[in-house]
């Protein structure tokens, strides 16, 4: 973040590197031309280039690091890939269940023309928006070939891989060019934007906000229109970029453009003179990016918040998600320090671990801030670290979830846009930055002039050690899941599902209850199922607050009670005919048990009180209730 910052901050430096080895004053952003030739590290912050033989040249140097990071994106997602429609988080496995429909539904929308922000597949008959529930049709459309050709759940696990690695290797890119001189400070801050604790909790779930590959160029154009000659072409270049990523994750955007606010306003603060120079491009570069990105996101913006399905706010559920504060100096669940029930009572759950920077690195960080503090640019990091840490921490402020002190988000929540956001991934925010702090100070040392300039450097190496060894990430856990039954995969329940009646899996799908999504995903969306996991209206009218799931269901809530405690249900006369009437509103063809379901024999003696008897067909239960749901049906 070296665009508005003055002499002596790192920005003439960080102007100076925009190509390696580039001219002073030369317009900051990514080579336009072939790899070029590295004349050398600089031997001084001055930029003298050092004619020592042996170097490699940058583009040389950027691939071993690219693999480096795709080395360590395979590591972390290693036991998904021995088997990746067979193994899930060991937690819960809702969320991978959801993505891998959604992957599903890009195939349709590139290969039948599907509507891609709305669909009915999925909570028959009401359906869900799409545009409100992240269906990341920025990265789906992408691996559709994927998808077609070894399924969704190899696509979920090569977007996670390529997201910690894709994430990490952008930060390095724009780092390298344009903020810091030495390679091993570029390394070291690009590692930690990508394999941070925070983004390593979320790897085993939510591949859309690993996927955070474009955050360094919005954050680097933002930076380059405040002394842009071309605020027009560079508006233009930033709304498309702010264009694609809201079609990955709006959320993430939206925390970017708060960020970069913040920042800009603290180094004001300290610098207001310099607002004379940058108001104009800046001003005239964000109008022509708002207008334009506002004019391409403008129809799917209305279908999320004015379209059928459409909510406002998140569920009560989420909506008070904050971290503790002993989270900012314990490891992660899924690092090499970590301990998975220590950090139990430390952040809502395991894939919310928005912290957990360790004591060492916390240490560290307050430690550069307080060496670097005369930097215009380290005292704005600083600040919108603090700022966006306070600001996770939630509706209430704990201290290893002891304490309830109150916290500034219980105003912000209510407020237009921030009403849909989870408040512990504000630390999302701080974890970008004090990778930035990382890399700058990095840089200050290794290139810093010293009597002993290796014992210097060794130093330099052995604080990283000591910081990010303890986060060094593991592979995620993963436990087994039940297959998709052959029914499903061997097409056997063709002749019983018509285009406009629904498979009804039992348990019927919900959070906690998702395999019947998967059962879907694997036939490209083939059949249509009741339910499901997402966000929509309470009781399905378009505008309510947002609740997980569709309107609620007394057949699911008794199916889920003996999913859950494994003794069948005595339906009385009532339940069968509200059971009976939802199946009708479903219209309702074939309702499917799994032999391996959990509890199967309880839910099968459940069912038969309401279908009959069912009959067993491959490798599941079936109850054909086609007489049941006929419209003419009494």
């Amino acid at each position: 973040m070296a665009g508005p910052s003055g002499p002596g901050s790192g920005a003439e430096k960080g102007s100076q590197n925009g190509s390696a080895g580039g001219p002073a004053g030369r317009e900051p952003g990514p080579r336009s031309g072939g790899p070029e030739e590295d004349p050398g590290t600089p031997d001084r912050p001055t930029g003298a280039p050092n004619t020592r033989p042996g170097r490699w040249p940058t583009w040389r140097r950027d691939l071993a690091v690219y693999a480096f990071f795709l080395v360590a994106g395979f590591w972390v997602t290693s036991q998904i890939w021995l088997d990746p429609a067979g193994r899930v988080a060991a937690l819960y496995s809702s969320d991978p269940a959801q993505v891998q429909y959604f992957l599903a539904h890009s195939v349709r929308v590139v290969l039948h023309g599907e509507y891609p922000f709305f669909t009915d597949r999925l909570n028959y008959p009401d359906g869900v928006n799409l545009m409100a529930n992240t269906a990341i049709l920025g990265l789906g459309i992408p691996m559709v070939p994927v998808t077609l050709l070894f399924g969704p759940a190899v696509s979920f696990v090569v977007l996670v891989t390529l997201g910690l690695a894709g994430t990490a290797s952008a930060w390095y890119y724009v780092l390298s060019r344009h903020l810091v001189s030495a390679p091993i400070a570029a390394i070291a801050g690009g590692w930690f934007c990508g394999f941070s604790p925070a983004l390593l909790s979320h790897a085993n779930w939510h591949p859309n906000i690993i996927s955070q590959f474009l955050l360094p160029f919005i954050v680097w154009r933002v930076l380059v229109l405040t002394r842009s000659t071309r605020p027009v072409r560079d508006g233009v270049i930033l709304a498309l970029i702010v264009t694609y990523q809201a079609f990955i994750n709006e959320e993430i955007l939206l925390f970017t453009a708060m960020a970069c606010g913040v920042f800009l306003f603290a180094v004001l603060v300290q610098q207001p003179g310099r607002w004379r120079a940058a108001w104009r491009p800046l001003g005239a570069g964000l109008a022509v990016c708002a207008l334009l990105a506002g004019a391409l996101l403008a129809y799917p913006l209305i279908v999320q918040f004015a379209g059928r399905q459409a909510y406002h706010g998140l569920s009560d559920a989420v909506r008070d998600y904050g971290n503790d504060l002993a989270a900012f100096f314990a490891p992660g669940s899924t690092t090499l320090g970590g301990n998975q029930e220590a950090n139990a009572d430390l952040a809502p759950n395991y894939s919310e671990e928005n912290a957990f920077f360790g004591w060492s690195l916390a240490l560290l960080t307050v430690a550069i801030v307080v060496w670097l503090r005369r930097e215009v640019v380290i005292r704005a990091l600083a600040a919108t670290a603090l700022l966006f840490a306070i600001l996770s921490l939630g509706e209430r402020i704990s201290w290893w979830n002891r304490g309830a002190f109150w916290g500034p988000w219980d105003i912000l929540v209510r407020a237009p846009l921030l009403d849909a956001v989870v408040p512990t991934r504000f630390g999302l925010i701080t974890t970008v930055v004090i990778g930035l702090i990382l890399a700058l100070a990095t840089d200050r040392a290794w290139t810093m002039r010293f009597a002993e300039p290796r014992a210097l450097r060794a130093v330099v190496v052995t604080a990283l050690a000591i910081a990010l060894v303890p986060i060094l990430p593991l592979p995620l856990r993963e436990v087994s899941r039940p297959p998709v039954p052959r029914f499903i995969t061997s097409g056997q329940w063709r002749p019983f599902v018509g285009d406009d009646q629904t498979l009804v899996p039992v348990p019927i799908p919900a959070m906690g209850h998702t395999n019947g999504m998967r059962w879907a995903a694997a036939t490209d969306l083939d059949f249509k199922i009741p339910g499901g996991y997402f966000l929509a209206p309470r009781n399905g009218n378009t505008g309510d607050a947002g609740r997980f799931g569709g309107r609620p269901s007394g057949l699911s809530a008794v199916l889920d009670q003996v999913a859950t405690n494994g003794q069948p249900a005595t339906l009385n006369d009532r339940q069968r005919r509200r059971a009976l009437d939802e199946l009708r509103h479903w219209r309702a063809a074939i309702l499917v048990l799994p032999e391996r379901q959990e509890h199967s024999d309880a839910l099968r003696t459940t069912v038969d009180q309401l279908a009959g008897p069912a009959q067993r067909t491959a490798d599941v239960w079936v109850w054909d209730v086609r007489a049941l749901t006929n419209r003419s049906a009494g």
